[in-house]
């Protein structure tokens, strides 16, 4: 697990939420009164493909040096129905990564449905029911914007899941492999 490197260190999980026009960011912090935002926001992304790509990649690692994140965490890759679509948002994903690894950080990554799960309670949740929910989660003054929103519950969502792993002994899983019962 990420914090175990950070021995005495609150844990500050910075989370994504990659896209090819607006790319979404939050740092999360769990200290002993609970969780935290110390920062959040959303890149705008113009210009060429590969501009943009190198923009998120540029200003993730730099948000990393600034926010001395223990982890990033973001969603899992998923079907799309448009297949270009889920082409560029690959392409996110793998400025988002290559961020994390200049910057020398873990990556952890979740489904929506588990993200919504541990955020909202309900694996279908709407945009707005997310971004209601970490309104509350973090005592933020209003709402965030919906990419700030998903990137900060990707993060709640990994301190959360990072929590339950430390209580059982590191044998905890949210994702199951062949979506069977465990014994």
């Amino acid at each position: 697990m990420a914090e175990g490197r950070f021995r005495g260190r609150v844990p500050r999980i910075l989370g994504v939420d990659p896209g090819t026009v607006r790319t979404g960011w939050g740092v999360v912090e769990k200290g002993p009164r609970g969780l935290s935002c110390v920062a959040g926001g959303a890149i705008e992304l113009r210009g060429s493909r590969s501009e943009r790509l190198g923009r998120i990649c540029r200003e993730l690692v730099d948000i990393a040096r600034r926010y001395r994140p223990t982890a990033v965490s973001l969603e899992k890759a998923f079907a799309a129905a448009n297949l270009q679509a889920a082409l560029r948002l690959g392409e996110a994903r793998g400025a988002v990564l290559a961020a994390a690894a200049l910057a020398g950080l873990e990556v952890f990554e979740y489904s929506p449905a588990e993200i919504k799960l541990a955020v909202v309670g309900y694996g279908r949740a709407e945009k707005q029911q997310v971004q209601a929910m970490t309104r509350h989660l973090l005592a933020l003054p209003c709402p965030p914007g919906p990419d700030e929103a998903d990137a900060l519950a990707s993060a709640i969502c990994h301190l959360h899941v990072a929590d339950v792993r430390e209580r059982v002994g590191g044998s905890f899983s949210v994702a199951r492999k062949g979506g069977g019962r465990r014994a």
